[in-house]
């Protein structure tokens, strides 16, 4: 996961409303960070990030809602829709990476992080080697019917991404960022 950007330049003297208005700013950078890998339906770690991303700056508006016109009422909405699209396609990653697992696949268990490129566990070891014990191995039935749940599961992560991706492009295509940068500055 990644860290929250620190927030430099916070006055605790300053009224409230500004301090939020700072913090959903910084919010609103860290989200499009993470924009130019929207396009890329296996950046699996990136699209989970974008997701936390949303998480962050939905939560700010909604902790500081009083401080933020009606207006931003729309925003916390199509950013919860983000936050739950994204949700679904890292449930997907995750679903799809346990069934490769219990198939045997020895990396089905990592994803590459192309930010540090190194590999994290998008599995937890232990289930990792529980689900790799040879004494655990699916019979030749239990294997078909795995296979089959992995395709349904893998046409469904295609749904969830083109859903979300979509989703995305009609939120850039009204100029979302302007809509919240707009609300920030009422």
């Amino acid at each position: 996961m990644a860290k929250a950007r620190p927030l430099k330049g916070l006055n605790p003297s300053a009224p409230t409303g500004q301090n939020a208005r700072m913090i959903a700013k910084v919010r609103l950078e860290e989200l499009y960070s993470w924009q130019k890998y929207v396009d890329d339906p296996y950046s699996v770690r990136e699209l989970h990030n974008l997701r936390i991303a949303a998480k962050r700056l939905r939560y700010t508006f909604e902790v500081f809602g009083e401080f933020f016109p009606e207006a931003s009422r729309s925003i916390v909405e199509e950013l919860q829709q983000i936050q739950d699209e994204l949700g679904e396609l890292h449930d997907s990653d995750v679903m799809i990476a346990i069934l490769r697992l219990c198939l045997g696949s020895q990396d089905a268990g990592t994803i590459s992080d192309t930010a540090k490129q190194k590999e994290k566990p998008l599995v937890q070891p232990e289930l990792v080697n529980k689900l790799l014990d040879p004494a655990v191995a699916p019979a030749a039935e239990e294997r078909y019917g795995l296979e089959g749940l992995l395709h349904r599961q893998e046409r469904l992560r295609e749904e969830h991404y083109a859903a979300f991706r979509k989703h995305w492009y009609e939120l850039q295509g009204r100029d979302f960022r302007r809509e919240i940068l707009d609300v920030l500055k009422s």
